[in-house]
């Protein structure tokens, strides 16, 4: 049986579904969904989660309306600017995946700041993925290799390779989980996820609960998981 995961990721999907059913902007879903980071981040990190790493922008969301974009764009203030004390209070530090080129330096300016902050914190790391795209991550890390190594007979394996990504610093992905109940990983974490458990709920994102998560680790703590091999 598996114990707490130690790192887990969420596709925080259907905020602006969520957002048209209640007869509201699509901005007010993604408000209320970063406003709902708050809440799993602490129940993740009050049971003992060491990594919680949310998509919260994917190199393709760059296609949505250019006015959804900029307000995507200034969530991280309006998120830091009322939480970022709390996080420090919980002693949780905040970190950022993805290519901070192409993202406004505002955004970067505001993402660098509650890293710098929060750098100290160590019961759990929060970690948003922001213009992160899983393809983009593996070639990435095979430039950074390239740099490294360049065209010599070295052998790379999957250990070492895995020295490159992104996440180098964080334990292996033990668990993703989707809201909306879209049955996709959406080119996230392409790397980490083989051997992660998945699960998928009916539920938009500013509709997950703590006690979805908590029901859901409970699930975790009770699966085999073999990688592989044999009981």
């Amino acid at each position: 049986m598996s114990s707490v995961p130690q790192h887990i990721a969420i596709i925080m999907d259907g905020n602006g579904r969520w957002a048209k059913e209640q007869g509201k902007p699509r901005s007010y879903g993604h408000l209320k969904g970063a406003e709902n980071i708050r809440n799993i981040a602490i129940k993740a990190s009050e049971m003992g989660v060491k990594v919680l790493t949310l998509y919260a922008f994917s190199t393709e969301n760059w296609k949505r309306p250019a006015e959804e974009v900029s307000y995507l764009m200034n969530l991280p203030k309006i998120f830091f600017d009322k939480y970022l004390e709390e996080l420090m209070a919980n002693d949780i530090r905040v970190q950022m995946i993805g290519r901070k080129e192409g993202l406004p330096e505002e955004t970067v300016s505001i993402l660098d700041r509650a890293i710098e902050k929060t750098a100290g914190n160590q019961s759990m790391t929060l970690v948003f993925a922001v213009n992160y795209g899983g393809r983009s991550e593996i070639v990435d890390a095979v430039n950074r290799y390239v740099s490294e190594y360049g065209n010599t007979e070295h052998q790379l394996t999957e250990e070492e390779f895995g020295k490159y990504l992104y996440t180098a610093d964080y334990p292996e992905l033990e668990l993703l989980i989707r809201t909306s109940l879209d049955y996709r990983i959406s080119n996230f974490l392409l790397w980490q996820l083989s051997y992660a458990e998945m699960y998928f709920i009916d539920k938009y994102w500013p509709e997950f609960s703590p006690e979805d998560l908590e029901k859901i680790i409970s699930d975790f703590t009770g699966r085999h998981r073999r990688f592989g091999g044999l009981e």
